[in-house]
């Protein structure tokens, strides 16, 4: 297909992929590619069906609301539940009560949907409904908003997949403006990164660098001038004025900016 698995992402846990490692059904692979690699990717493995059940989206808030109009520009289906019913913007789409009711919940679809996104600004609330909705329904995929950052870890043991806090994504806006860079956190851990190519390694190659087992970041492109390379040849010499570009985990980040800046 063209695409290079660059890692597994498991309920809060970033793995470096190896050939030996097991996929279960709770994993999910983490993916480089062009455009077209990933689209050959999902038609070959068929994955559409999995996307017929649309997204409940727990709350009509702020964040809800933005979370069903990027749903809308990807054409996906979704509901929102919301017990507000002043917060009702558009009957067909909003489901009136509590999500912890589970009449509510049947008749938002709970048995249909592939995805739920649970937006309250109330951690405990989001924590409640993070264990309600995977004893519900095992197989779904749980994103969770989480207020506070200490209960990042908590949201993920009670069985949400990815979850995102306020002070992560701050930090981040923050430093890509103090630093002129681009930091994109795929989920709460996991970054995707630039960093210009070292000296150290121009004329060398991945394998020779030996980036993914000395730090635990892959490199998923090279950049030089506007032209990105995806997924570059692990035999391909590293060359001057160009940078890189990194998947990895903050611990694994600081571990590859150690390993670049040791003559």
């Amino acid at each position: 297909m063209g695409v290079n698995v660059i890692g597994f992402w498991e309920r809060g846990k970033f793995q470096t992929p190896k050939p030996d490692t097991l996929i279960n059904e709770h994993t999910i692979l983490v993916m480089a590619g062009t455009i077209e690699q990933l689209r050959n990717y999902n038609e070959f493995f068929g994955i559409f069906h999995a996307v017929e059940g649309g997204v409940m989206i727990i709350g009509g808030g702020r964040v809800g609301r933005a979370c069903a109009k990027a749903l809308e520009a990807r054409q996906m289906d979704y509901t929102i539940v919301e017990k507000n019913p002043e917060m009702i913007k558009n009957p067909d789409k909003y489901i009136l009560g509590d999500a912890a009711d589970y009449e509510v919940l049947k008749k938002a679809g709970i048995d249909k949907i592939h995805t739920v996104i649970i937006t309250s600004n109330e951690d405990e609330l989001n924590i409640y409904l993070t264990l309600y909705f995977r004893k519900l329904r095992p197989d779904l995929k749980i994103t969770s908003r989480s207020t506070l950052e200490r209960n990042v870890s908590t949201l993920h043991r009670a069985g949400a997949d990815f979850v995102l806090s306020y002070a992560s994504m701050g930090a981040n806006a923050i430093f890509n403006v103090m630093d002129n860079n681009e930091v994109l956190m795929l989920a709460e851990g996991l970054n995707v990164f630039r960093y210009i190519t070292p000296r150290k390694f121009i004329g060398k190659n991945l394998i020779e660098t030996d980036i993914r087992e000395k730090t635990g970041c892959s490199v998923i492109g090279i950049q030089k001038n506007d032209k990105i390379d995806i997924n570059p040849s692990p035999k391909k010499p590293f060359e001057k004025d160009t940078v890189m570009i990194l998947i990895g985990t903050l611990e694994s980040e600081r571990k590859f900016i150690s390993y670049v800046s040791n003559k």
